[in-house]
C-alpha cells in the first residue's frame, strides 16, 4: 500500500499535470497571484479526516496513514470516532509534513485503499466520500470556518452569481476560488458551489463596491480550471462559465425549457424484405431537436387488419406471418414530448410459403442464477450425424485428416443425443458456440460469421435443426444460451450487409486457390461445389476485372512481394481494413494498436475478424434483425463475444434495448427479465480496473450511461470514452446488490443496470488458486451492478487462469476445491466441456490450423460419450452403458453431481447475497435469499475452518454431513473439512443432501 510520498505543493502539481494530459482546461494552480495571496496551508500542524460511512456500513472504521516522508501506522491504524450523521473523523498530527497517504478499513480485513492507489490527502479539514476527496467540514453548521473573506452577498451594492458547467470536467465537488477587484483571494480551495440543475453548479458571492472579480474553479483535490492560467474575469450580475467561455448577463441555464413542439423528421429509406413468412423492416434514423424516443410501425395486409408496433431501434423483424401475402409498412418517429412525424413512404414485402420446421420454442423464463452452465464447442462435442462433417481447406495441413478428425465433427444431433449426459451431471443450461453460417479457413468454432441470418448447415441434420435442439433441451428443463458476435464478421464480410470482392486470377500460380466461378452455386459451408469438389468454394468472392464501385486502392497491381511459394502477390488480393476495400459505412478501417486504447473499440483485432462499424445504422439494423430471429426461436440468453470491443454507449443505446424489447414483445416482461445476457470483456489482468482504464474493465459494462451524449453514435462513443476516462476509477458507480445488509437480504436496485451481465474475468484470471480467486472476485463486486449474476469459470476455449494458453492442469484436488467455491459463492458456475474428467488438462487450447485439433484443448469429446445414458432428474443418472458409463464414474463427476444437488436444494446458494463480516476463515461466507415464503440462509466454508459471529439463532444443518448445530448466542465454529470439501450449514435446512463422495464427505 505504501507509495512514494509527496509534499502538498508537489502533489497539487502532479495531480494537475495528469489531468492536463486528459483535458487542457484543467491545470494545477489557480494563478500565481492567487497562491501568493492565499498560500496553500502547508504549515498546518494537523489534518482532520472525515470519512463517509453510509455506503460502507462497517461496524468499525480505522484510518491507516503515513505523513509525507514518514512511516505508516501499524495495521489496522487508528480508530476513527463519530463526527455527525453518516460521518466519522480523526485528527492526526502532521509534524511539518504537507499531508498524508491514507487508507481506511473495518478492522476485519475489508479495505478502502482507493482502488489500490491510496488516498493522497493534504492538511486542514478533508472529506473522503465514496472515493471523492474534498476540503470541507461536513459537520460544520456554518460558523467559524468560512473561507470566503468577502462581504456577505446581501451587503453592499454588487453581487456576482456564477453558474459553472461540470459536463466537461465531470467533477462531483466544485469550488469557486475568487478575488473581488481590489480585494483579496479566498483561501484555497475557495467556497463550495451548490448543485443548480443537471450539468450545472452555482454560487452567489458579494463583491462589495467592486464590479467584477477574478475567478478559478477546482474540484477540491488539486485539479483546476483557471482559464489556461489567465483566470476568469467575471462581472457583477449573472454569468455562466462553460467550455472556458464567460457569458455575462446570461439567462439562467436552469430555467425551465420552453415546451417542445417540434416533431422528428420523417423516417427515410424504409425497406422490407420477406423470407418465407418472415419480414425484416429497416429504415434510417430520424432526427429531432431533442431526441427521438421511439418509432411507430404500422403494418397493413393479411386477414388481421392493421397492427401498430412501437420499437426503439431502427429495425423490426416479424415472423409467422400469413403465406403468399403482401404486407405494407409505414414508420413514424416520436419524441419524449409526444410529437410525432408524418408517416414514411410505404414499403411492401410479399411473403412466400411457410417452410416446414419445428415449432418455435419459448424460453424457460426462470431466474438464470438457478442454472449452472455447461459450455460446449458444438462442433467438437459429439458427432450425431457424420454426413455433415467437413474438414475445410486446412484439413490435411492441420493434421486433422490423418486423425480422421474433421474440424466440423460434432453437431446438434450429437448434442440432442447427449442431453441426458449433461442433465445427469446436474447442469440446467448449455452455452453453445455461435450457430450462424461461418466462412473462413478454420471456422468450426463459429466466430467467423458470414450469414448471420442462417444457421450453419454443418451443425444441423434432419430432425436435429437448431430449433429441434432448443425444443429438446427445453423439454428436459435445460436452457440454451447462444454465443453471439456483434463486433465482427468473417474476413469475407457479412452476407446481406456487405461482402467485398477481392482481386483474383486463375493463372498457373493461383488456380489452386481461386475456384472456377459457378454462377448457379451458393456457398453454405456444407454443399459441395460440383466444379471444384469443395464445400469451402470461393469462386463467388473474387474477380479479375475491377468491380463497379471499387474503392480498394491499386486494384490488382502487383505489390512487388511474393508468397512463401514464390507466387506473385497483388493488391486487393485478400481483405484488409486499410486498403479501402471495406466501406466505412459498414466496417472500421484500421488495425488495432493498443488493447487498452480507444482504438480497441474501433479497429480490427485480426485479419480473420472484419470489424463492424457498430455505430452505423445499417450495421445495427443487420445485427438486431439477425439476433431477433434466434430470440424468436426461444433461446434463453446470449453470451456476447468480444463485448469490450464495442463502446458501452452503443450497447446501451442500441443492442441491449433491442434484445429486451424483442423478448418482451414475443414472450412477456418476466421472460425478458430472466433472459441472460453475459458479455466477454477481456480484462486479462489481476487488478480491479483493467490497467486503470474503466472503459476496458468488465464491471463497467453492467451500468447505464450517466449523462447524455451526442445523437450521433460515433461521436457519442468518443465523448463517453473521454468522459469516463477523465472521471477515472474512483468516480465509478457502486452497488450493494451482491451484499447482505448484516444478515438480511435486501431487494436489489437494478434501476441503473445496463442489461449486460459479465463473465467474471477477475476470478477466471486468479483460479490458479481458489483462495486467490475468491479474494479477487469479491474485491470487484461493489463496482458491478449485481455480481450475483456473474458467470464464473476456471478455464474456457480461449484461456486458462492467469491468461494461460493451456487448459487448467492444477490437479484433481484443486479442481474439486475450485468447483466447491464456484457452486456455493455468488455467481453462476460454468464448466468447459470435459473438465469433469480433466479432459486435455495442460494441453494448448488453440494453435489454429497449424496442428491437429486432437492435440489441443478443443479436441473431440465424443469418444468419452459413446454408449447410452438416461437421466430423469438433474444430477441423477438412471442408466449408462459403454464408455459414457466410465466417464460418469470419475471422481470429479461424482463431486460435480453432488454440488449441483446441494446448490439446487438451497436457494441462498443460487440467488443469495453474501457477506464475510463477522466471519474468520480463508474461503468462508454467509448467504441469504428472501422472496415471498422463501427465506434461505446458509453458512459456507470451503477447505478450511471458519467461525461465524452475529448470526441468527436457530437450528443449522450441514448439507454435506447432516451435522446439526443449535445456535443460541449468535456463534458457530466449523473445523476444517479438508481440500475440496466444504460445509454448508443451512438455517432450518433440509438436512444432508446426497451421499458422501470422494471430496464432499
Amino acid at each position: 500500500m505504501k507509495r512514494t510520498p509527496h509534499r502538498l505543493l508537489r502533489r497539487t502539481l502532479a495531480s494537475a499535470s495528469a489531468a492536463a494530459a486528459v483535458c487542457a482546461l484543467l491545470t494545477a494552480l489557480p494563478s500565481a497571484s492567487g497562491l501568493d495571496a492565499r498560500p496553500v496551508a502547508a504549515s498546518d500542524t494537523s489534518t482532520t479526516v472525515f470519512y463517509y460511512t453510509k455506503t460502507k456500513n462497517w461496524a468499525a472504521y480505522n484510518l491507516h496513514y503515513a505523513p509525507d516522508g514518514g512511516a505508516w501506522t501499524t495495521v489496522p491504524g487508528v480508530a476513527m470516532e463519530a463526527a455527525c450523521t453518516d460521518w466519522v473523523k480523526k485528527t492526526v498530527p502532521l509534524s511539518g509534513a504537507g499531508g498524508i497517504q491514507a487508507t481506511f478499513n473495518n478492522g476485519s480485513g475489508v479495505w478502502d485503499n482507493n482502488a489500490g492507489g491510496n488516498y493522497d490527502l493534504g492538511s486542514g479539514n478533508i472529506t473522503v466520500k465514496d472515493g471523492v476527496v474534498a476540503h470541507s467540514d461536513p459537520c460544520d453548521s456554518g460558523g467559524g470556518n468560512d473561507p470566503d473573506p468577502s462581504p456577505d452577498p446581501t451587503d453592499g451594492a454588487n453581487t456576482a452569481s456564477v453558474y459553472y458547467s461540470t459536463t466537461t470536467v465531470g467533477w462531483t465537488t466544485t469550488n469557486l476560488h475568487y478575488q473581488p477587484a481590489g480585494g483579496s483571494w479566498t483561501t484555497v480551495p475557495g467556497v463550495g458551489m451548490e448543485p443548480a440543475c443537471t450539468g450545472w453548479v452555482k454560487k452567489t458571492v458579494g463583491l462589495g463596491t467592486a464590479t467584477s472579480m477574478k475567478a478559478a474553479f477546482n474540484n477540491g483535490n488539486g485539479v483546476w480550471d483557471n482559464n489556461n492560467g489567465s483566470d476568469y474575469v467575471i462581472p457583477a450580475g449573472v454569468s455562466t462559465v462553460k467550455n472556458q467561455a464567460v457569458v455575462k448577463n446570461a439567462e439562467d441555464p436552469c430555467a425551465a425549457e420552453p415546451a417542445d413542439t417540434e416533431a422528428p423528421t420523417v423516417p427515410a429509406g424504409v425497406s422490407a424484405e420477406a423470407d418465407g413468412v418472415a419480414v425484416v423492416l429497416s429504415w434510417e434514423p430520424s432526427t429531432d431537436n431533442t431526441k427521438v424516443t421511439k418509432y411507430q410501425v404500422t403494418r397493413t395486409g393479411g386477414t388481421k387488419g392493421s397492427v401498430v408496433t412501437d420499437v426503439t431501434s431502427t429495425v423490426l423483424s416479424e415472423s409467422n406471418l400469413e403465406e403468399n401475402t403482401t404486407y405494407t409498412y409505414t414508420v413514424k418517429a416520436a419524441d419524449a414530448a409526444g410529437n410525432t412525424s408524418a408517416a414514411s413512404a410505404p414499403a411492401e414485402a410479399t411473403t412466400g410459403v411457410r417452410p416446414p420446421a419445428a415449432a418455435q420454442g419459448r424460453p424457460l423464463g426462470t431466474d438464470p442464477r438457478k442454472d449452472p452452465i455447461y459450455f460446449v464447442l458444438t462442433a467438437r462435442f459429439d458427432d450425431g450425424d457424420a454426413s455433415n462433417n467437413r474438414g475445410g481447406s486446412q484439413d490435411v495441413k492441420s493434421g486433422n485428416a490423418a486423425n480422421n478428425d474433421p474440424m466440423f465433427r460434432g453437431d446438434f444431433k450429437g448434442l440432442v443425443n447427449k442431453l441426458d449426459y449433461i442433465k445427469g451431471l446436474g447442469f440446467s443450461a448449455i452455452w453453445i458456440t455461435p450457430v450462424v453460417l461461418n466462412r473462413s479457413d478454420y471456422d468450426y468454432h463459429g466466430y467467423h460469421g458470414y450469414d448471420f441470418y442462417k444457421v450453419d448447415p454443418r451443425l444441423e441434420s434432419a430432425g436435429a435443426s437448431y430449433q429441434d435442439l432448443i425444443n429438446a433441451a427445453h423439454a428436459k428443463g435445460i436452457k440454451i444460451y447462444q454465443d453471439v458476435v456483434y463486433n465482427h464478421s468473417s474476413r469475407w464480410g457479412a452476407k446481406g450487409l456487405y461482402t467485398p470482392t477481392v482481386y483474383g486470377v486463375r493463372d498457373e500460380q493461383w488456380s489452386w486457390y481461386y475456384d472456377e466461378k459457378n454462377e448457379g452455386f451458393e456457398y453454405d459451408g456444407l454443399t459441395v461445389d460440383p466444379k471444384s469438389g469443395k464445400s469451402y468454394y470461393n469462386g463467388d468472392l473474387w474477380s479479375t476485372a475491377e468491380p463497379a464501385g471499387n474503392t480498394c486502392l491499386d486494384w490488382g497491381k502487383p505489390t512487388g512481394g511474393t508468397s512463401a511459394e514464390g507466387y506473385k502477390i497483388y493488391n486487393c488480393q485478400w481483405p484488409n481494413p486499410t486498403s479501402g476495400m471495406f466501406p466505412k459505412e459498414y466496417y472500421h478501417t484500421c488495425w488495432l494498436g493498443n488493447w487498452e486504447g480507444e482504438d480497441s473499440r474501433s479497429c480490427w483485432l485480426h485479419e480473420d475478424l472484419a470489424d463492424f462499424n457498430t455505430e452505423s445504422a445499417p450495421v445495427q439494423n443487420y445485427l438486431i434483425g439477425a439476433y431477433n430471429k434466434y430470440i424468436d426461436m426461444g433461446v434463453d440468453g446470449f453470451r456476447v463475444d468480444t463485448a469490450v470491443h464495442i463502446p458501452r454507449t452503443t450497447w446501451n443505446r442500441r443492442f441491449l434495448p433491442a434484445i429486451q424489447e424483442r423478448v418482451t414483445q414475443q414472450f412477456g416482461a418476466e421472460a425478458a427479465k430472466n433472459f441472460l445476457v453475459f458479455g466477454e470483456v477481456g480484462a486479462f489482468v489481476n487488478d480491479k480496473w483493467n490497467r486503470g482504464s474503466v472503459n476496458h474493465s468488465a464491471q463497467f459494462f453492467t451500468w447505464k450511461e450517466r449523462k447524455e451524449y451526442a445523437a450521433d453514435d460515433a461521436e457519442a462513443a468518443l465523448e463517453m470514452y473521454d468522459y469516463e476516462e477523465q472521471l477515472g476509477t474512483g468516480s465509478q458507480p457502486t452497488s450493494t446488490n451482491a451484499f447482505l445488509d448484516g444478515n438480511d437480504y435486501h431487494t436489489p436496485d437494478h434501476s441503473k443496470f445496463s442489461g449486460m451481465n459479465i463473465i467474471d474475468m477477475r476470478m477466471h484470471m486468479n483460479f490458479g488458486d481458489a483462495t486467490n480467486a475468491f479474494n479477487n472476485g469479491k474485491d470487484s463486486d461493489d463496482s458491478t451492478n449485481d455480481a450475483t449474476y456473474n458467470v464464473v469459470y476456471v478455464d474456457s476455449h480461449d484461456y486458462g487462469p492467469n491468461k494461460s494458453s493451456e487448459r487448467y492442469a492444477g490437479g484433481t484436488d484443486a479442481w474439486a476445491e475450485n468447483m466447491s467455491l464456484m457452486w456455493t459463492f455468488r455467481g453462476i458456475p460454468t464448466l468447459y466441456y470435459g473438465s469433469e474428467i480433466e479432459f486435455q488438462a495442460g494441453k494448448q487450447i488453440d494453435c489454429g490450423p497449424s496442428c491437429p485439433l486432437a492435440t489441443t484443448g478443443r479436441a473431440y469429446y465424443g469418444d468419452h460419450l459413446e454408449g447410452n445414458v438416461t437421466a430423469s432428474e438433474f444430477s441423477q443418472v438412471d442408466s449408462a452403458s459403454g464408455e459414457v458409463a466410465t466417464t460418469l464414474s470419475q471422481p470429479l463427476v461424482k463431486h460435480l453431481q453432488r454440488l449441483n444437488r446441494i446448490r439446487r436444494a438451497v436457494p441462498a446458494l443460487q440467488m443469495g447475497q453474501y457477506s464475510t463480516e463477522g466471519i474468520t476463515g480463508q474461503m468462508a461466507y454467509k448467504r441469504r435469499y428472501t422472496s415471498g415464503s422463501t427465506d434461505s440462509f446458509a453458512l459456507v466454508t470451503v477447505t478450511g475452518g471458519a467461525s461465524y459471529t452475529g448470526i441468527p439463532n436457530g437450528t443449522y444443518t450441514d448439507a454435506v454431513t447432516g451435522d446439526t448445530r443449535v445456535v443460541t448466542d449468535g456463534k458457530l465454529t466449523v473445523t476444517a473439512p479438508g481440500k475440496g470439501n466444504m460445509r454448508v450449514y443451512v438455517l432450518d435446512g433440509p438436512g444432508r443432501i446426497g451421499t458422501a463422495g470422494p471430496y464432499l464427505k
